[in-house]
């Protein structure tokens, strides 16, 4: 490694403290974190008392920060939760996935449309593997932690807890690159409401929705119902968004009454552990598509 590389690498670090972000050394070409851990803590400088973590010692001071990249070419982490930050992780399927996976940029498209939202546009950096991370100002008042799958597959964030590689570090697979220098915007009200903590409702015996219409229509719609509610983890919304599609033929066809589809699913949704938004998005898309698309019935 020149010294030219490291001398970019400590002023990509500089840059990032300037902006307000609290970072700390990555080991060089790689993304863990080059601090000791809590075995190997030995007591003293930052830790004298006891051991600080990543989080806790990442720093915007430019002294620090000069010292500390003053010999090795150490990559960037900022430690998003100090830093005031919520960063979505757009992720590449695994080299071992289907060659049809879609990644994480298209899922996380398909939720905002769902959603009935734009992809929001903000701070973007481009992965070493080919991915996107998204930065967010952190709601005030809010201490959200990281999610892995929550959002949609292959969609993390990083808030308190969690740290992302910054632009300008490189690993074997690549760089990290900046790739819209937008200004950061406040994470959307939308996905905030996605991200906050499903609230345990007091038990209450589950009563479903009075439901009239055709036999099969019927059947339909509770059999999707209850497949939501035995959704397999991190699977709730797409589990909903496929089982609403389903029956929404029965809705364009004039089986079942467009407002009692909803409120069964929204209740199924709810039931699985879905916020009360994003049951009401994901539903509202998938009959709106399915109801589009539906074949007559002679045809179907």
């Amino acid at each position: 490694m020149t010294h030219q590389a490291r001398s970019a690498l400590l002023s990509a670090a500089l840059q990032a403290a300037e902006r307000g972000w609290h970072v700390f050394p990555l080991r060089p070409a790689d993304k863990r974190p080059a601090l000791h851990g809590e075995t190997a803590c030995p007591g003293i400088g930052d830790c004298s008392g006891s051991h600080r973590k990543w989080e806790d010692r990442a720093t915007t001071d430019p002294d620090r920060i000069r010292r500390a990249w003053a010999d090795r070419p150490f990559n960037i982490g900022i430690a998003t939760g100090p830093s005031g930050l919520v960063v979505v992780d757009l992720d590449m399927p695994k080299h071992n996935s289907s060659a049809d996976t879609p990644c994480g940029v298209t899922t996380f498209g398909a939720l905002c449309e769902r959603a009935g939202q734009a992809v929001p546009t903000t701070y973007r950096t481009r992965t070493a593997s080919g991915g996107h991370h998204l930065y967010f100002t952190a709601p005030l008042g809010i201490r959200l932690g990281n999610t892995a799958g929550t959002l949609a597959p292959l969609v993390d964030t990083r808030a308190w807890g969690g740290y992302v590689v910054a632009a300008g570090s490189t690993t074997a697979s690549g760089p990290y690159e900046v790739v819209d220098p937008a200004p950061i915007v406040g994470l959307p009200g939308w996905l905030l409401g996605l991200l906050q903590p499903t609230r345990t409702a007091p038990a209450r015996p589950l009563v479903a929705p009075v439901v009239s219409g055709s036999r099969a229509g019927r059947a339909a719609l509770e059999r999707e119902c209850d497949r939501v509610r035995k959704a397999p983890e991190k699977q709730g919304n797409n589990t909903l968004n496929r089982c609403a599609f389903k029956v929404g033929r029965f809705v364009a066809w004039g089986d079942l009454a467009r407002n009692e589809v909803e409120e069964a699913f929204q209740a199924a949704g709810e039931d699985r552990g879905l916020t009360v938004a994003e049951c009401r998005a994901t539903i509202r898309s998938a009959l709106d598509s399915s109801i589009r698309t539906a074949r007559p019935r002679v045809a179907a």
